[in-house]
């Protein structure tokens, strides 16, 4: 059996407009670390992502952080993690957030944050990886993407065989269950391809 060692958590930079996105934030941080498991996130110390890291900190747990040079002043780079990688590029950035994770969650956020999960899920459709993908859809915020996936099924432009498999949650503490479940029960072995960037 696998075991989920590290989380890659896509969010946003900035907080959103709801109070209940931070709270998230705070809240899975805080259930990885007293799960012994590790954070992997964009390296920042503002909205969501610095949420999310201060969360596991605070909690005892073990923080990676990876960041591009051009952005470590405006994201404010997070330096109390354990582990920070400043990197050239976001194409390494990405590449090292996907070899480190066992799993991907996203959080609300803004285009960068959709960007990363839609490349996830174009690898796992290209059958490029087998570990889980998770939209976390607090507030509803992801409900606009998930009827636009429909939409595609629908269109038949999403069809089986090659349907791009993730899960979905709306509430917090589902989701690292959810996460577990998947890589427990039920799969294929894992393969350790790398996708192409």
């Amino acid at each position: 059996m696998h075991r989920i060692r590290k989380v890659c958590v896509y969010c946003g930079s900035s907080s959103g407009a709801d109070a209940a996105f931070i709270a998230a934030a705070q809240q899975f941080g805080r259930i990885l670390a007293e799960n012994g498991i590790g954070l992997v996130y964009g390296g920042g110390d503002m909205g969501l992502m610095g949420a999310t890291a201060h969360a596991v900190l605070r909690a005892g747990g073990h923080v990676t952080g990876i960041i591009p040079r051009f952005l470590q002043k405006r994201e404010h780079m997070l330096e109390s993690v354990q582990e920070l990688l400043i990197v050239e590029d976001m194409h390494e950035r990405k590449r090292l957030m996907f070899e480190k994770a066992d799993a991907f969650v996203a959080l609300p956020g803004g285009v960068g944050t959709l960007e990363e999960l839609v490349e996830q899920l174009t690898w796992v459709q290209l059958e490029r990886h087998d570990k889980p993908v998770l939209i976390a859809d607090i507030a509803g915020f992801w409900r606009p993407l998930l009827a636009l996936l429909d939409h595609m099924r629908e269109q038949a432009f999403i069809r089986p065989p090659s349907e791009p498999h993730y899960l979905v949650c709306d509430r917090v503490e589902e989701i690292l269950p959810m996460l577990e479940a998947t890589v427990s029960h039920g799969r294929k072995p894992r393969r350790e391809l790398r996708p192409e960037l």
